[in-house]
């Protein structure tokens, strides 16, 4: 069920939008002030939150730059006042919306909503970009393990693989030999460093291109990097 703070000291507005959203079918939790709105917002996980701006003890802009220091819940901001100067100011402290009052039911819900679907849809593309790694044409598909180079579908083994999701995972890092041996082979011993120069010799046979500088580079005495 979908939570929802509403922070207003107006009690006949608050209990009308709550009646409202109750009626919707979200779960809805109520303060009467800035300082309670702030509590129950860092306390508890809402999905939105709807934020009067005039509060008492402390007032909604205060309220959502405090809350945007330890969380990034979805805020609509509710206010009487609308000039562009209190919208872009609401903005900037951390709203992600903003109504004027009076407003009607509707378009409260219907701005819930569609926050709603964009956050949902953010968060659905974050974590599409989690599962692919790139490194300039370099790509790596980490569910189904393929990697590309462009359009050419690269075939690696299960340590050249691991090896280049490494490097590709830390980007401008200068990985030492020691420390890609425990990750790759979970080794703890240096004695075996020479393995990991033999696969960076086999990935570097398959994903770099003649005459190209390669995408992994060594650093001397220490280890390889790929870098940006």
């Amino acid at each position: 069920m979908t939570k929802v703070l509403i922070v207003e000291d107006e009690k006949s507005l608050s209990r009308f939008v709550e009646l409202e959203l109750k009626h919707e079918g979200y779960e809805v939790t109520v303060a009467g002030d800035g300082r309670d709105g702030l509590e129950e917002a860092i306390n508890e996980d809402f999905d939105v939150i709807l934020l009067d701006l005039m509060l008492p003890k402390l007032n909604g802009m205060e309220v959502a730059r405090r809350l945007r220091e330890k969380k990034d819940t979805p805020i609509i901001m509710m206010t009487a006042r609308d000039s562009v100067i209190d919208r872009v100011s609401g903005f900037d402290h951390g709203a992600d919306d903003y109504i004027v009052k009076p407003f009607a039911i509707e378009e409260l819900l219907a701005r819930i909503r569609a926050l709603l679907r964009r956050i949902k849809i953010e968060g659905h593309q974050k974590a599409q970009e989690q599962k692919v790694v790139h490194f300039k044409d370099l790509t790596i598909e980490k569910e189904s393990r393929i990697v590309r180079r462009g359009d050419e579908v690269i075939d690696l083994t299960k340590r050249e693989y691991e090896l280049l999701l490494t490097l590709m995972e830390n980007v401008n890092v200068v990985l030492a030999r020691g420390v890609l041996l425990n990750k790759v082979w979970g080794y703890d011993s240096d004695a075996e460093t020479n393995v990991v120069d033999v696969y960076v010799r086999y990935l570097r046979n398959k994903i770099d291109r003649e005459g190209e500088k390669s995408y992994i580079q060594t650093v001397r005495g220490t280890g390889y990097v790929m870098r940006s």
